[in-house]
């Protein structure tokens, strides 16, 4: 197969998913010509609407069909993750490494889209890019040796962290959508898994891939191995987002329920997704803030659709009846 070579083009690895949606349509408004790499492309197809992609069969664990797939582009987007938080120690790390290896025979820059896992308690409740790494789990043991590979890979890369995602999407596997709602169902109560007083830290995913497009028109100014925070919506106290969604659903009387964190302790030796479920309460009981100076000094603002309107769309894509 004979892959054609633009100057604007991006491979997105899970173009699919949410994160790496919102950054392909970031990129294709700005005139990115974007190419998915899926093991199935015509169910691909059936799953994102509105967007021209051009779909190539494969699979993110094997590194030539990758390679194959990056021919041309100039830019390598690894927004992979293992469903449902399945054998991340088993996959992860060997996506990344496919990844990196069709950057390098592209010459592509790789876009990595970090998250707040990297820190533990030594970082401190506000976080800039060069906090100390040390974390306490091991989602966020595997999410610094994804860093460490990538800059030791000499590819260059790009990597903004963030904090919990939500989106105006049907795909559910993150905290807004699992934690405090149920996708596809009547609003009846809305479940608040932070502890009392504690700050939280979200990104709605429109703004952040608005984010990742407006770093990389500045490609030359970005240092090879570039890294910022992503601000996002910092809530504090953490109820906040429940608030919000009763804003939006107007109904003021609609229960904000603690999320019953010892039912998933019981439910974890059995479920891996409860298992890193339960890993990442140290991020509900404690404020772990990313300050985004940095951001704001290259960029001159950061994108920021305002909370209520996020929560709408949101909930709109998640099809929660009101």
């Amino acid at each position: 197969m004979t892959i054609s070579t633009t100057e604007k083009t991006a491979l997105v690895i899970g173009a699919t998913g949410s994160v790496g949606g919102a950054i392909a349509t970031a990129l294709s408004s700005r005139g990115w010509r974007i190419r998915g790499l899926n093991r199935d492309p015509i169910g691909a197809v059936n799953r994102i609407q509105g967007m021209a992609i051009e779909w190539v069969a494969g699979d993110a664990m094997i590194s030539g069909d990758v390679v194959r797939a990056a021919d041309g582009v100039s830019l390598v987007v690894h927004a992979a993750n293992p469903p449902g938080y399945k054998n991340w120690k088993g996959l992860v790390l060997p996506m990344l490494e496919s990844s990196i290896a069709g950057a390098k025979c592209a010459g592509a820059r790789l876009i990595l889209p970090g998250t707040v896992y990297n820190y533990g308690a030594d970082a401190g409740d506000e976080v800039a890019e060069d906090a100390p790494q040390n974390p306490a789990t091991r989602k966020g043991a595997i999410r610094v040796a994804m860093e460490r590979r990538l800059k030791d890979s000499g590819v260059k890369a790009l990597i903004v962290r963030a904090g919990d995602f939500f989106a105006p999407s049907a795909v559910a596997n993150n905290w807004f959508a699992q934690g405090l709602i149920t996708p596809g169902k009547p609003l009846t109560s809305i479940t608040d898994p932070g502890a009392p007083g504690i700050g939280h830290q979200w990104a709605y995913l429109p703004d952040l891939g608005e984010t990742f497009a407006r770093l990389i028109e500045r490609e030359s100014e970005l240092d090879n191995f570039a890294r910022f925070h992503f601000g996002g919506h910092w809530l504090s106290p953490g109820v906040e987002m429940a608030e919000s969604i009763r804003r939006v659903a107007d109904k003021p009387e609609l229960k904000i329920k603690r999320l019953p964190w010892f039912a998933l302790r019981l439910i974890a030796p059995f479920n891996e997704t409860m298992r890193e479920m339960m890993e990442m309460r140290y991020l509900w009981q404690r404020s772990l803030r990313l300050k985004n100076d940095k951001l704001v000094a290259f960029l001159g603002s950061e994108p920021h659709t305002p909370l209520d309107d996020a929560v709408r769309a949101a909930l709109k894509g998640l099809k929660v009846g009101f």
